[in-house]
Parts: C-alpha cells; structure tokens; sequence
C-alpha cells in the first residue's frame, strides 16, 4: 500500500514492513507538548473530563526541557484517521499554550 511522504505516511509503511497489521485496532500514541505544567496539568484534567477514549500520561520530558503529554487511544491505525486526531489534538492543545 502507498503511504503519503511524511511523518504518518513513513510511520504506517515502517510497521506495514516489520509485519504489522494495520487492519486491527492498536494503540496509537499521541504527543502533546507544554511550556507550562499548570497548561500541561489544565489539559490533562479537561481531557480526562471528555468523551475521548484513551489513556493519558503526563510527564516532563527533560531533554526537551517541556511538558509532554501522551495521549494513547486504540484505534485502526489509517492514515486520515490518525491526521484527522492530529488536527483535532493540535487544536485542543492550542487553547493549551501547547501543541502536537
């Protein structure tokens, strides 16, 4: 199958090499990036309080010197699917002060 040329599309070609079914549900991770821990702590909170269904880790990622917060959902991992989360995700974290 062909993939778009960027992050995703060589994301899905990399596991669709190494064997990987990517007509099952896995989870897909999700990275959300904070200058701030109270915007970063903010976000976890309103997320936790949504319809989203996945599981949320908040931590500070000390090489970027940011917070970093993951957001892991199940899903089938196709490509306009996973932009599509991206875009939603971005936006969400932008009302943040943060972004994917």
């Amino acid at each position: 199958m062909q993939y778009p040329d960027d992050d995703n599309g060589k994301m899905l070609a990399a596991m669709a090499e190494a064997g990987i079914d990517l007509t099952k549900a896995l989870d897909v991770d999700f990275f959300l990036v904070f200058e701030d821990q109270r915007d970063a702590e903010s976000a976890v909170e309103e997320l936790a309080q949504s319809d989203l269904e996945g599981e949320l880790e908040l931590h500070l990622n000390d090489e970027l010197g940011k917070w970093e917060l993951i957001v892991c959902i199940n899903m089938v991992p196709e490509y306009q699917a996973i932009v599509d989360q991206e875009v939603e995700l971005n936006e969400f974290a932008a009302e943040f002060g943060g972004a994917t």
